[in-house]
């Protein structure tokens, strides 16, 4: 019999590295945010599917929180390609705008049902354990440790697959198209990856969790590295530490797993912004140093 504390540990593992891969090419990307955009606006197409369905375990919800990501970006796109908007704004524009029509859905039709904001927003993990998968009698632990390995893998499997045209188009999109590459198709397939893992940890972990281990990870990595074959797995050994780190301080100071999980996140960005030995503050101190001294 494994401990609900283990696979509280296992399941925010399989959540670090399942958003650290995805996460690693927003950042080289400059779309940070947009991880914060999906992860919000899926609510809208969660609360219009649970309307329709009146189940909050119906497939239709997965279905629905994937096409309602995939919007979003569509969305982004149009209004930055008018040029009359910048894509931060357009970003901010957009998620904003879907979150809260999904709040009032929510506040309006299902106050008392499980989807409510604060679990939305919050998650808990410590309750992952309680829900959990059966195949007759049988029980084979936490739905959300299936979930979580799935998309795992999933990503796995498509960054596997489409590596190299994943480096040209973030690096250079204009080199991806002459040789044939469709960058568009690209990022397209990168924010589906995106749509799925936010929703997959979504339930579990909630929103803010999901940004903070799909972005601060992959930017401390980047600050220690230049190197995207580097970069990756120093990512994801950096959310797993997020993920054990944190629930360790959880543990110890009685307060909430994801935030500790975050704030864990936090601490390692800080430890790597003053440290780093090309990007760091003590870096860029010692470089002024030198040209004022040559000076």
């Amino acid at each position: 019999m494994i401990s609900p504390q283990f696979e509280i540990q296992l399941i925010a593992i399989l959540t670090s590295l399942a958003c650290t891969l995805a996460g690693t090419f927003l950042v080289l990307r400059k779309m940070a945010m947009m991880s914060d955009a999906i992860s919000h606006s899926i609510l809208v197409g969660i609360a219009i599917a649970f309307l329709y369905t009146k189940n909050i375990h119906s497939p239709l919800l997965i279905i629905a929180a994937t096409l309602t990501g995939l919007l979003t970006v569509v969305l982004v796109e149009i209004l930055k390609n008018t040029n009359l908007v910048s894509e931060d704004s357009a970003i901010g524009l957009v998620f904003t705008s879907l979150f809260s029509i999904g709040v009032i859905i929510i506040s309006k039709y299902a106050r008392n049902v499980h989807i409510d904001t604060d679990a939305v927003l919050l998650g808990e993990i410590a309750f992952a354990p309680f829900r959990r998968f059966y195949i007759g009698n049988i029980d084979l632990g936490p739905k959300s440790l299936y979930i979580m390995a799935t998309i795992l893998l999933v990503n796995i499997v498509f960054i596997s697959l489409f590596y190299k045209e994943l480096k040209i188009a973030t690096f250079d999109p204009s080199l991806a198209f002459v040789l044939g590459i469709t960058p568009s198709a690209i990022h397209y397939g990168l924010m589906a990856i995106v749509s799925i893992t936010a929703i997959g940890a979504f339930d579990t972990v909630g929103s803010i969790l999901v940004v903070a281990l799909m972005v601060v990870p992959p930017l401390t990595a980047y600050l220690l590295t230049d190197k995207l074959k580097i970069m990756i797995p120093l990512s994801a050994i950096l959310g797993i530490l997020a993920g054990v780190l944190g629930y360790r301080a959880a543990q110890l100071l009685d307060v909430s797993i994801s935030g500790s999980m975050a704030t864990v996140s936090g601490i390692m960005f800080l430890f790597a912004f003053i440290i780093s030995p090309q990007k760091g503050i003590g870096a860029a101190f010692r470089r002024y140093k030198k040209t004022k001294t040559s000076f």
